[in-house]
């Protein structure tokens, strides 16, 4: 696919068979180069490949196994609580493998420096998959989607925003802050965290699982960024070092609320129908995040069973 692009030739278009996804490493690096067009592009490929038949055709081809996969691992039936309590009772009962607590007390340097390289290939775009979302959304929605987006890219402080906060981690770990520099290096997986965002953020489609997929991140987020600033610091990271942690740990606990009662609770007033694709993605969100940790816990500490797939 990538000497097509650079060449500017058709793009094959193929049946893709996939029982696995999150873990093909073609499928999902495939996925990751189609999407990226539609962000910052490539150096080398001419930027009209955007919108090329060709290119928009194959990836749809790649989508389709990928997709199938998710709606039968993650789709969820809505029940009459109001959707705020529905996300909650969502993430309750998650039980997924135990990433943060690890990197909080056992993680040696190189462990958290994989952790951080691996997080680097979303963390890096932090917020601009989810605000696609924004020229979809109206009234309470969409403000809310603003206020947590704002945050998100630092109040229009370059310095404080969250990919910039994450490039000081890497510095401290002597990782190259390069956008997208260890795509190349890095699994399936760890791609499909990004490419789920991705899938929902191109698709209008989509627009209900993108907002149920950021709500399940925000509300996921306070006490495990708590451990992993904890762990950063016991390996000598500095208050800079850890601050893109330390940030999300007091900024998260607001954007819980407004992702959870404003940015969802306001789409389903508008959108009653959507209510099952709100929860089907932040199901999706919490599914991929316990096969990321179930990844890289697998790598440090043995076998890790997986609650899906």
């Amino acid at each position: 696919m990538i000497d097509s692009l650079t060449r500017a030739d058709a793009v094959a278009v193929e049946t893709v068979t996939s029982t696995r996804p999150y873990e093909d490493d073609d499928l999902q690096l495939a996925l990751w180069i189609a999407y990226e067009l539609q962000y910052r592009g490539f150096d080398d490929v001419d930027p009209d490949r955007q919108w090329d038949p060709d290119v928009i055709a194959f990836r749809s081809r790649l989508e389709q196994p990928w997709v199938d996969w998710l709606e039968a691992t993650c789709r969820v039936t809505p029940g009459t609580r109001p959707v705020p309590v529905q996300l909650r009772s969502l993430i309750d009962g998650a039980d997924g493998p135990r990433l943060a607590p690890y990197l909080r007390r056992h993680a040696t340097r190189d462990q958290f420096r994989e952790f951080v390289l691996n997080r680097s290939v979303y963390q890096l775009k932090e917020a601009d998959p989810h605000s696609f979302g924004i020229a979809r959304l109206d009234g309470a929605a969409k403000a809310a989607l603003v206020e947590i987006e704002a945050d998100e890219y630092g109040g229009g402080r370059c310095e404080r925003m969250h990919s910039e906060l994450f490039r000081t981690t890497m510095r401290w770990l002597l990782l190259d802050d390069s956008y997208g520099r260890y795509v190349p290096d890095v699994s399936a997986v760890t791609l499909a965290v990004s490419n789920v965002m991705s899938l929902f953020a191109l698709h209008h489609r989509w627009t209900g699982a993108l907002v149920g997929h950021l709500a399940a991140l925000e509300m996921t987020s306070t006490l495990p960024n708590r451990q992993y600033a904890t762990g950063a610091i016991r390996l000598g990271a500095s208050e800079d070092q850890a601050r893109y942690f330390t940030e999300h740990v007091e900024a998260d606990a607001v954007h819980e609320q407004i992702a959870a009662h404003d940015l969802c609770g306001g789409y389903v007033q508008e959108h009653p129908e959507a209510i099952g694709d709100v929860l089907f993605g932040a199901r999706c969100a919490l599914t991929v995040d316990d096969l990321f940790a179930g990844y890289l816990l697998s790598r440090w500490t043995g076998p890790v069973e997986r609650r899906c797939g």
